[in-house]
């Protein structure tokens, strides 16, 4: 026998409350309704779900252990009322994204934290890749998002490119290293030092070789190849080597850890930003996340750019 859920939260309303009025009270509803459910249940189920002539109403057993089940209902209705709601105003849910190893370990992660600390619900998988693989991931739906620096003449057809940070890099080495210290700067003074290469497929790999080439050096001393931004910053300060690394990096770090030299050196043209398929639905978690690292580079650009003012950078 199929019974009306409805009918079994009204019943548990109605022994909770102590009478039809109350009952009818509590869910909004006229007393000679809920005296019909309940004339109505009883007759399908031809058993009596109250004790004939008590005051206030005593459910009978049955009236009493269907009630517990119309509660149990009431509450989950209740709890899926509140995963909906959460679920729609990006509270709750999931998002997947991908970017650029150094980018998403010495900027997104802190980015992330901040979102996290005010959705805490919402699950962040984050993983890494290089343009050309983002761009792959997402055709097939394995992420939601992508952060890197791209161009934007290399945006293939079906995707956006929201670019928010302009591409900087500096040359970087160890709070402690020698040409930290030194007051007056040469661009022939950087070449007698060991240097960290990125991966070979890496935008920063091609910037150092491009930075070294533009400054007459084309046999330089490779000391580490690869690894984390960890693993680079560490090496950098227990070493005397350097390398190139995005600005905003260097800036999200503190100052008595890694050193950005006051060198002028070319930069890219590429920017970093937010590479999402055009025709992809986005949960409104997503989109969340999404406006909030927007948010978040804004807030960083502008900061970059007052640090940049304050210092002073040789050529």
């Amino acid at each position: 026998m199929q019974i009306d859920p409805n009918h079994l939260k009204i019943l548990a309303a109605i022994v909770d409350e102590g009478g039809l009025s109350e009952g009818a009270l509590a869910l909004g509803k006229t007393q000679p309704s809920l005296s019909r459910v309940v004339s109505n249940l009883e007759k399908r189920l031809n058993e009596p779900l109250f004790e004939k002539g008590r005051r206030p109403l005593r459910p009978t057993e049955l009236g009493r252990r269907l009630a517990d089940e119309g509660r149990a209902i009431h509450l989950a209705t209740q709890a899926a009322e509140d995963i909906v709601d959460r679920f729609t105003r990006g509270q709750a849910g999931s998002v997947r994204v991908a970017g650029s190893p150094i980018f998403m370990d010495g900027v997104i992660s802190n980015i992330i934290a901040g979102f996290q600390q005010n959705h805490p619900d919402v699950r962040v998988d984050q993983s890494y890749g290089y343009a050309s693989e983002l761009i792959d991931r997402l055709e097939l739906g394995t992420i939601d998002l992508g952060i890197c620096p791209m161009l934007d003449e290399d945006v293939p057809e079906g995707f956006e490119f929201r670019p928010f940070l302009k591409g900087r890099n500096v040359i970087a080495c160890g709070a402690g290293h020698p040409l930290a210290r030194k007051k007056s700067l040469r661009l022939e003074d950087i070449s007698e030092y060991p240097w960290i290469t990125q991966p070979a497929g890496s935008p920063l790999y091609q910037d150092l070789r491009d930075v070294l080439r533009s400054i007459g050096i084309t046999d330089f001393k490779v000391s580490y190849s690869g690894g984390s931004l960890s693993s680079i910053i560490t090496i950098l300060a227990g070493s005397d080597a350097m390398t190139v690394l995005p600005y905003s990096v260097v800036f999200m770090h503190p100052g008595k850890v890694i050193h950005a030299l006051p060198i002028r050196i070319q930069h890219p043209k590429r920017e970093l930003g937010l590479l999402v398929k055009s025709d992809t639905l986005r949960s409104p978690a997503i989109r969340k996340f999404s406006k909030h690292v927007s948010a978040q580079f804004q807030s960083l650009s502008t900061a970059i750019t007052n640090r940049q003012r304050a210092e002073v950078w040789r050529a």
